[in-house]
C-alpha cells in the first residue's frame, strides 16, 4: 500500500511518465534499426488496449458530465446560468481567434514545408482520402443522429454532445421531478470517474507502448524531413499555453500563472501523454474546482469545452498544416484563404468533438480554402505519419484552454473562491471526485 501512496503521488507520476517516454522512444529506436518485428508488434499491442481503455470512457463521460453540468447550474438560477453560457461561448471564440492567428503567423514566419519532399505511401492516401471529410454540410448532417442509441454505440461524440445538452435543459427545465435521473447521472458519472483514475494509473505503460510504437513504425524518415511542421505545430501550441494563457490569467482572471500551472501540471501532463481530452475530463474539472472556481460552473464549462474547446486541434493546428501543405504542393495562398483559416477556426470548433477531430478539422480547412480534392488526400497522408507527436502538445494545449476559460468568466462573474484558490492542495491524480457537485 505504500508504494500505491507513493506512485499516485504527482510529482512521482509525472516522473515515471517521463521515464516511460524516454525508454518507449529507446525501445522504439531500437525495433527500428534492428529490425525487430516482435517488439513493433508487442509496443503496438501495449499502445493499443491504453487507447481502446480510455476511448471506452469517453462516451458515458462526456454524457453523464454535460447533464450534471447543466442541472448544477439551477442553483445559480436562469439568468445567470444563461450568462455564463453566453459568456464562456463568447471567451471560446476569443481564444480560439487568438491561437489561430498565433498559428498563422508562426506558419508565415517560418514557411514550414518549404523545400521540402516527402511521398506518402499509397496504401495511406487511399485509406485516408476514402474517409469522410470535413464540411459544413456534413457537421450540420450529423450533429442530429437518426437514432438515439446509434450516437452512442457508434461513438459519435458530436451527436452525443447534442443529446447531452437536450437531455441536460430538459432535466434543468423539469427541476424536482428530474431529480431521481439527475442522482442517477451523477452516479454514472462519479464511476466513470473511479474507473478512468484506474486507468490513468497505467499511463506509464501506455505512453512506453505509444511512443515506442511511433519510432519504430515511421523512425527518421518521416520525422526529419517533417521536422519543420513539428517545431511550428510545438512553438505555436507552446507560445499559446505558456505565453497567452498566462497573460489572461494574469490580466483578466487575477490568477497567478505560478499558481495555475502548480494545481493544472498533472492534467496538463495526462492530456499530454494520453492524447484525449475525452479521458482527461476529470482532472480537468477537479482542477478548476481547485483553483477556486464555483463547482457547479466548473461541472458545466469543463465538459462542455472538453468537446467544443480545441485551441490545439481546432486553430493552431490547422492554419500551421494548411500553410505546410500548400508549400509542400506549391499552392500559393491569398489574403481571403487566409480569411478563411481563421473563420473556420474560430466557428468550426464543433467538427473537434472526439477521437478524429483534428482529421475533420484539417480536411474542413483546407477545403474552406479551395485546395483540390489530390492535394488534401495526399497532403493529410503525410501529416498523418507524425500525427502522434503533434497530437501531444496540441491536446496538452486544448486541455490548458479548457481550464483556462471557465477561470477567466468565474472571476467576472464572482464565482471564485480566493480562499480555495490560494490553498496548497495537492493537484488531482483522477482517484475520483474530491468535492462533490452539489445537487
Amino acid at each position: 500500500m505504500s508504494f500505491i501512496r507513493t506512485y499516485t503521488k504527482p510529482k512521482v507520476f509525472g516522473v515515471t511518465v517521463l521515464a516511460a517516454l524516454v525508454l518507449g522512444a529507446l525501445a522504439g529506436y531500437v525495433a527500428k534499426t534492428a529490425e525487430q518485428e516482435w517488439l513493433t508488434t508487442t509496443l503496438g499491442h501495449i499502445g493499443d488496449v491504453f487507447t481502446s481503455l480510455l476511448q471506452f470512457t469517453v462516451i458515458p463521460l462526456v454524457f453523464t458530465a454535460i447533464v450534471v453540468g447543466i442541472t448544477s447550474l439551477r442553483r445559480l438560477g436562469t439568468n445567470r446560468a444563461a450568462r455564463l453560457g453566453g459568456k464562456t461561448l463568447l471567451w471560446f471564440a476569443i481564444t480560439s481567434l487568438i491561437a489561430v492567428l498565433i498559428g498563422l503567423a508562426i506558419a508565415l514566419v517560418f514557411q514550414p514545408g518549404s523545400g521540402v519532399r516527402v511521398e506518402p505511401s499509397q496504401s495511406a492516401v487511399e485509406r485516408l482520402s476514402a474517409r469522410d471529410p470535413g464540411s459544413w454540410s456534413t457537421l450540420l448532417e450529423t450533429l442530429i443522429p437518426s437514432n438515439l442509441f446509434t450516437a452512442f454505440t457508434e461513438g459519435e461524440v458530436l451527436q452525443v454532445v447534442f443529446i447531452s445538452v437536450l437531455v441536460g435543459f430538459a432535466a434543468y427545465a423539469l427541476g424536482e421531478r428530474a431529480t431521481p435521473f439527475v442522482t442517477l447521472t451523477r452516479s454514472v458519472f462519479d464511476l466513470i470517474q473511479k474507473i478512468v483514475g484506474w486507468i490513468v494509473l497505467l499511463a506509464p505503460i501506455g505512453v512506453f507502448g505509444l511512443i515506442g510504437t511511433a519510432f519504430a513504425t515511421y523512425g527518421n524518415s518521416f520525422v526529419r524531413p517533417l521536422f519543420s511542421l513539428i517545431a511550428a505545430v510545438y512553438g505555436g501550441s507552446l507560445l499559446v499555453l505558456f505565453v497567452v494563457y498566462p497573460l489572461l490569467l494574469r490580466f483578466v482572471g487575477r490568477v497567478s500563472p505560478v499558481t495555475f500551472f502548480a494545481k493544472a501540471w498533472t492534467a496538463i501532463q495526462f492530456a499530454f501523454v494520453s492524447r484525449s481530452s475525452g479521458a482527461t475530463l476529470p482532472l480537468s474539472r477537479q482542477t478548476a474546482a481547485n483553483l477556486g472556481v464555483d463547482p457547479d460552473y466548473a461541472s458545466f464549462a469543463v465538459p462542455l469545452g472538453t468537446t467544443t474547446k480545441m485551441d490545439g486541434c481546432a486553430a493552431v493546428y490547422p492554419a500551421i498544416a494548411t500553410v505546410f501543405i500548400a508549400n509542400l504542393f506549391g499552392v500559393e495562398l491569398g489574403i481571403w484563404q487566409y480569411v478563411a483559416i481563421v473563420a473556420v477556426a474560430v466557428f468550426g470548433a464543433l467538427a473537434t468533438a472526439g477521437t478524429t477531430g483534428w482529421f475533420t478539422m484539417l480536411t474542413l480547412t483546407l477545403g474552406a480554402v479551395n485546395m483540390p480534392p489530390e492535394v488534401i488526400a495526399t497532403g493529410v497522408a503525410v501529416v498523418y505519419a507524425i500525427d502522434p507527436i503533434l497530437d501531444m502538445v496540441r491536446t496538452a494545449t486544448n486541455v490548458t484552454g479548457q481550464i483556462t476559460v471557465p477561470v477567466l468568466v468565474a472571476r467576472g462573474e464572482g464565482l471564485i473562491d480566493d480562499e480555495v484558490l490560494n490553498s496548497p492542495s495537492e493537484p488531482p491524480l483522477l482517484s475520483g471526485p474530491r468535492e462533490p457537485v452539489p445537487a
